[in-house]
């Protein structure tokens, strides 16, 4: 890593579009500190976004109207001015016709994946070769439902993660309790149905982290409070369950509880998850030979609703977005036993989503 390099971290917040919305800002890693370098408006809810840190692009979901009046979906791109920080909108084009709620870039940087939780839907949208984005080439929609009769009536399509060497995209879908594995045909330009992993009743799976080693997938299951460990089947493209673990603490009786986000330490040991009305961030050990996960503890995400969390690229600080008190924590991060503590930095940020920590 060059001492030129500087973190940036990028954020997607609910917003109307006359207000800021995408914010770049900038990590500080010896003290934890955020400071706002830029913010950008004219986009509604750009609360996902993605970053290409090779082409100093940001790909943002957002909310439209089609020419009938319908809520759908577009996708934005960005510049990023890495040496200021500022952003800069390239183009912006319609895409998937329900309110969309994730964005990804696949693997060959060819394709952007929006999902649409209100829709059940699943769209493949080009990138052009400069990297702006290009029109809607699919659209898939899920059927089926789940177990629980509010959250599970219908399809809720949530997330697209691929797998480690790029050829399978798994895709959450909390409302029919399954995960939908697709290939893509890079020459028809349409998403391929491989195959299909039912989760347990009621478990609502909304975002997936792989295990470096490729062998396992961590599901967090936003209904019922939990992680689901699969093994992974790179050669035929499944996922089989292994176990199941609650994100709560034992005997926990408060609040409604939803999870929102999982992702997994760079050297595998570690699997973080955050809850929603317990408003805090678990933390498990994982088994790189088994997959299981074990309790290491529940750290409070020093606001409400932790809607996202990264870790930075080299795993020393953990940032949380706190939706609901409309502010951003840091944390620092034990490398032998993973545990966090609090920094003590705390930065206000209007309807934090998402926040992406990316080196420039």
């Amino acid at each position: 890593m060059s001492e030129s390099k500087r973190l940036l971290v990028l954020v997607g917040s609910y917003a109307e579009a006359e207000n800021e919305g995408i914010y770049a800002y900038e990590l500080n890693e010896d003290t934890g500190s955020l400071s706002k370098l830029d913010g950008i408006s004219g986009v509604k809810n750009p609360t996902f976004v993605n970053v290409n840190a090779d082409s100093n692009k940001l790909y943002a979901i957002g909310e439209a109207v089609s020419p009938e009046g319908n809520k759908m979906s577009e996708a934005v791109a960005l510049n990023i001015d890495p040496s200021t920080g500022k952003l800069s909108m390239l183009n912006r084009s319609n895409s998937i016709s329900a309110p969309p709620c994730h964005i990804q870039r696949d693997p060959s940087g060819r394709y952007l994946i929006l999902s649409s939780y209100h829709g059940g839907l699943v769209g493949l949208q080009s990138l052009t070769d400069n990297g702006e984005v290009g029109a809607l080439l699919d659209e898939k929609k899920h059927e089926g439902k789940g177990a629980h009769p509010e959250r599970q009536d219908k399809p809720h399509v949530h997330s697209a993660f691929f797998s480690p060497d790029g050829k399978y995209m798994m895709v959450q879908d909390l409302g029919a309790d399954k995960i939908a594995i697709y290939s893509i045909d890079a020459d028809k330009n349409e998403l391929v149905l491989h195959s299909e992993t039912k989760t347990h009743p009621g478990a609502g799976p909304r975002h997936l982290a792989f295990h470096p080693n490729g062998q396992f997938a961590y599901v967090i299951n936003e209904v019922d409070s939990s992680i689901t460990s699969f093994r992974y089947d790179a050669a035929a493209g499944t996922l089989t369950e292994i176990s199941t673990v609650s994100t709560l603490p034992d005997g926990y009786d408060g609040t409604e509880n939803t999870t929102a986000e999982i992702t997994v330490s760079n050297d595998g040991r570690f699997v973080y998850g955050s809850n929603r009305g317990h408003d805090s961030i678990v933390v498990f050990a994982a088994d790189a030979e088994t997959g299981h996960l074990k309790l290491v503890e529940h750290v409070s995400a020093e606001g409400e609703h932790p809607r996202h969390f990264a870790l930075t690229p080299n795993g020393k600080l953990l940032i949380a977005a706190n939706r609901d008190t409309n502010n951003m924590v840091t944390f620092t991060v034990d490398q032998e036993s993973g545990r966090l503590k609090y920094t003590g930095h705390s930065t206000g940020v209007s309807k934090p989503v998402c926040v992406k920590p990316v080196y420039f």
